[in-house]
């Protein structure tokens, strides 16, 4: 049997919620678990306290040849590590751009006088 540990999605709509559990490969999503291992749920403001896993387990599964998901496995690292970035600063308010209308050309004006009379010497 091809034991994986990965995240089983529960919850309602549009509010996803995920249990972290020790699953057959073969079981579908929502299918029965062999023992749920922890909890993440991405509504949770602090990201620290987004996740919950009970490493011991986590440890044991693998030494027994369970392997892991990518999620999971990015989950587990940082909790280990306790490396949960924090969302960075807006970039601060500017004031809009103003646009500049062109003054209107006067008829006097020799550059755009002058293009015309040499087109027509030509």
């Amino acid at each position: 049997m091809a034991v994986r540990i990965r995240m089983k999605k529960i919850g309602r709509k549009h509010r996803p919620f995920y249990r972290i559990c020790v699953m057959d490969s073969r079981v579908h999503r929502e299918g029965k678990a062999i023992e749920e291992i922890g909890w993440y749920d991405t509504s949770v403001a602090d990201k620290s306290k987004r996740v919950k896993v009970d490493l011991e387990r986590v440890e044991y599964w693998v030494s027994v040849g369970a392997s892991m998901s990518d999620r999971v496995a990015t989950l587990v690292k940082k909790v280990k590590t306790n490396s949960f970035t924090t969302a960075a600063a807006p970039a601060p308010m500017q004031a809009p751009k103003i646009k500049e209308v062109p003054a209107p050309a006067e008829e006097g004006a020799e550059g755009e006088a002058a293009a015309p009379e040499e087109a027509a010497a030509e």
